[in-house]
């Protein structure tokens, strides 16, 4: 019997932060795909195509920059559970997966735990060690940007 091994695995980035910003004010910034480019240096922008936080069974698509190639995703939002929990699956070429938010508050701010889970096919040594390091650049974006004079 031969077994061939499929390429593709599972990889998981989990990363949290504590933001000094109410729940509710990180939930409904987050939760704004169309606003992902102020803080998360892979998105190149989102069509939401409405404003504010995406309801559960939302659609919508994204263009983002995957080591210098630009990739169009399409995601689809399975959990809108303001303000605790937001996850949305995603699907492209390149890379399939889902991005999953938990909050909690703490304090006089939230807990935040960001959860990137995807599989690809493509044979990139550094993908998932330049993918950690972008999730880091990213939280510690969305950290400045809310604790920053404006939004609370």
């Amino acid at each position: 019997m031969h077994v061939v091994e499929h390429s593709s695995r599972l990889e998981r980035i989990s990363q949290e932060r504590f933001i000094e910003a109410p729940i509710e004010v990180v939930y409904d910034y987050v939760t704004q795909p169309d606003r992902w480019h102020e803080w998360h240096p892979t998105s190149l922008g989102a069509n939401t195509g409405t404003t504010g936080p995406l309801p559960a069974g939302a659609r919508f698509t994204e263009d983002i920059d995957l080591l210098g190639v630009r990739v169009p995703m399409s995601y689809r939002v399975q959990i809108a559970q303001r303000p605790s929990e937001f996850k949305t699956v995603f699907t492209s070429l390149a890379v399939d997966g889902s991005v999953h938010y938990f909050l909690q508050a703490h304090r006089n701010g939230t807990l935040f735990k960001r959860v990137l889970t995807y599989e690809t096919e493509l044979q990139l040594a550094t993908l998932h060690e330049r993918m950690v390091e972008l999730s880091l650049i990213a939280l510690d974006q969305l950290k400045h940007r809310l604790e920053t004079a404006g939004f609370v």
